[in-house]
């Protein structure tokens, strides 16, 4: 398994979720703001099978034009979304690879 962190712009936040519910994604989203993607945006936890990824990428870019042809306004970016992926089954623990004194 995998998990997927994906911040998003808000204006494809509704759009979005319900187009990954309805493909059978299971999601937990969070509202974000903070230096890496100022206000405005919303962080999706998207759990996938390995073989899954290309698919869910392909359902997530699907979605976000299907918004901008739909409301007829432009990327503001180069890129839709911001994504990482995260290997869920090295049980890494993470608080000491990151916390380190």
């Amino acid at each position: 398994m995998k998990l997927l962190v994906c911040i998003v712009n808000d204006v494809y936040r509704d759009h979005l979720e319900k187009v990954l519910q309805n493909s059978g994604y299971r999601i937990t989203e969070l509202a974000s703001s903070g230096g890496f993607r100022r206000k405005g945006n919303t962080t999706f936890l998207i759990g996938f099978k390995d073989q899954d990824y290309a698919d869910l990428k392909k359902t997530m870019e699907e979605a976000c034009v299907h918004v901008e042809q739909k409301k007829k306004i432009q990327p503001t970016s180069k890129y839709r979304f911001t994504s990482f992926i995260m290997d869920t089954a090295t049980n890494d623990d993470w608080t000491t690879r990151f916390n380190k004194a």
